[in-house]
């Protein structure tokens, strides 16, 4: 990019205000205004998303969630429903591409945008620009975002946190340095935690300092690629393109147990979930997969994983599966289980199934899933105590326990991966309601579930559309009470 062209370029970073917390707001009327904590709810959990009412008490994404539970002890804590979240990034970045320009997309909530016709223009229209996107934005789904503008993406980065919430803010041309000044040198992209200590161990505090130094000098304490980019960046001077991302390389979805896993059943039944929740995104994608990794993180924080390659790829569940569970061995600690994961990848467009392939799955599995006998004696040698509970523990298995909620999947296991397991097969069981569930009865129609216990649901009935609803309580095995899809909360 010639400096002709830098000089008068203009680069929009949208960020969505506290995206996931403010989609539980839309879609559940009642929590506006109120204090929203999205994410796990067991003891390893962390906070997916807080709405400002919780982070005024110093919540925020990606904390414990018991550290933020503290902090905000009234909060409405929610599981994450990410199949609500999609559609509504999907509106926002419909909106976004309907501009002429280009979207580099970072996340369901985030993107930078450079249109083509802004170049050249004032600062004050470029903030009518701004200004209209968000009001187009706002229209198409309800919820308010910031918009940050300046020369590069770093200005623009910046700017966006700077107009949080709700607003807009524009770094004109020739005040980049003054804008950038007086923030923390962490600010700067490429900053981490080791380079803050290096460049804080040479009093080097804000990005208004590390500008003051010679090149040299940077490059002799960072490096010189690391260098020789933050110095730039802490000048103003930011030449990186706004461009389309290319299309994932894999899919996957992992999850960590509240208290690890101790017998060879419930950690297929675990990788067969994984499996499912990977294999949703697969074809969301409208691709096949060739390759399937498993990781497993044992009690002692190592990880392992193993991979397998087919010659061709597949969109079957019970292909992909099957192949994590024979993967599943291999990768296995001699400790208890603390996270599993299953990503699918090699993907293409082209899909040729193995000839002869039925979706009826693999053969049973309830020999790998029996007596240590069974197994084999090179699985007996990895399993540890894994082989079985621990003496005295009962062995529940896992579909009896409450499904741990999974923001990016947002679905439980069902019966077919329970089969597919080899899981003997389930009595009827009285049914449990989880805090965040959407349900729909038949005669006071969708709502969300806000508690429950000893044989009794409070369910608050209401939508996006019939704003603050009633509450009401009832029988957990009311005839009239089933689960419902969670975005009918949304339209």
């Amino acid at each position: 990019m010639s400096s002709r062209i830098s000089a008068g370029r203009w680069v929009l970073h949208l960020d969505m205000d506290a995206f996931f917390a403010s989609v539980e707001q839309l879609t559940r009327p009642t929590l506006a205004g109120r204090a929203v904590l999205v994410g796990g709810l067991g003891p390893r959990a962390v906070v997916a998303g807080a709405s400002y009412e919780s982070r005024v008490h110093g919540a925020r994404s990606a904390m414990p969630m018991a550290q933020a539970r503290r902090l905000v002890p009234g909060a409405v804590v929610l599981p994450g429903r990410m199949v609500v979240y999609r559609v509504v990034s999907e509106r926002v970045f419909g909106v976004l591409r309907s501009v002429d320009g280009t979207v580099e997309q970072i996340s369901v909530d985030e993107a930078f945008v450079e249109l083509a016709d802004l170049a050249g223009a004032p600062a004050d229209a470029v903030e009518r620009v701004a200004e209209q996107l968000r009001a187009q934005i706002k229209a198409a789904t309800g919820l308010t975002a910031s918009v940050g503008a300046g020369s590069g993406k770093q200005l623009a980065k910046i700017a966006s946190t700077m107009a949080k919430p709700d607003g807009v803010r524009v770094v004109p041309h020739g005040s980049e340095r003054a804008a950038l000044e007086p923030l923390a040198v962490r600010k700067l992209w490429g900053v981490g935690p080791v380079a803050e200590a290096t460049l804080h161990r040479f009093g080097v505090e804000t990005i208004g300092e590390l500008a003051a130094l010679s090149l040299p000098e940077v490059t002799a304490l960072l490096g010189v690629a690391l260098g020789t980019e933050l110095h730039g960046l802490a000048q103003g001077v930011d030449r990186r393109p706004v461009a389309e991302r290319g299309e994932a390389k894999q899919v996957s979805a992992e999850t960590t147990f509240d208290a690890d896993l101790s017998d060879l059943a419930s950690v297929r039944r675990s990788v067969a979930e994984m499996a499912e929740h990977a294999h949703r995104r697969l074809l969301a994608s409208g691709r096949a997969a060739r390759t399937v990794t498993v990781k497993i993180r044992g009690g002692d924080f190592a990880t392992r994983s193993r991979s397998e390659t087919s010659p061709t790829a597949s969109t079957s569940l019970a292909t992909l599966s099957a192949t994590a569970q024979r993967l599943v061995e291999g990768a296995l600690p001699e400790s208890g289980v603390r996270l599993i994961g299953v990503s699918l990848a090699g993907l293409t467009g082209a899909v040729q199934e193995q000839l002869f392939e039925t979706d009826s799955g693999p053969e049973p599995a309830h020999a790998e899933v029996g007596a240590d006998a069974e197994v084999g004696a090179g699985a007996d040698q990895s399993l540890g105590r894994l082989a079985g509970p621990p003496e005295g523990t009962p062995n529940t298995p896992i579909a009896e326990l409450p499904p741990e909620p999974d923001a990016a999947a947002g679905a439980a296991v069902d019966g077919a991966v329970a089969t597919l397991v080899g899981a003997p097969a389930e009595q009827p069981v009285a049914r449990s309601w989880r805090a965040g569930d959407d349900v729909s009865h038949e005669r006071h129609g969708h709502g969300w579930v806000q508690g429950s216990g000893h044989g009794r649901v409070t369910i608050r009935f209401e939508t996006r559309r019939s704003g603050p609803g009633q509450a009401r309580t009832m029988s957990a095995d009311d005839p009239e009470l089933t689960r419902a899809d969670p975005l009918a909360s949304l339209d």
